[in-house]
């Protein structure tokens, strides 16, 4: 009998701390990557440059219901959506995001 009341015991300590460390700690969840982190951003499509290589310059996002302004030097990104050995083709004028990974801009924009 007195195993019973200690495991009842146990388990009444373990829910009160459950509940006391939830509403003190709420869960989050956190993705990261090894080494280096990547580094993303909004671009605009400019052109094909060749095979699934684009040019692509930066744009910042300001108010609701305004274009994005492009900033920056236009620079050259991969689209991993399409093939690497045939040519590509997004349209110019598509908004994409933009990662860099290791000296790699890429991104992903199905067609």
């Amino acid at each position: 009998m007195s195993s019973d009341s200690y495991s009842s015991a146990d388990r009444q300590f373990l829910q009160r701390l459950a509940r006391n460390t939830l509403t003190q700690n709420p869960e989050n969840s956190d993705v990261t990557s090894p080494g280096a982190r990547t580094t993303a951003w909004a671009a605009k499509v400019k052109s094909l440059s060749s095979y699934n290589v684009y040019n692509v310059r930066a744009v910042e996002i300001s108010q609701a219901g305004s274009e994005p302004v492009e900033i920056g030097d236009q620079m050259k990104a991969y689209n991993l959506a399409e093939s690497f050995t045939s040519t590509g083709s997004l349209s110019a004028g598509t908004y994409v995001v933009m990662h860099k990974i290791g000296d790699k801009n890429v991104f992903y924009a199905p067609v």
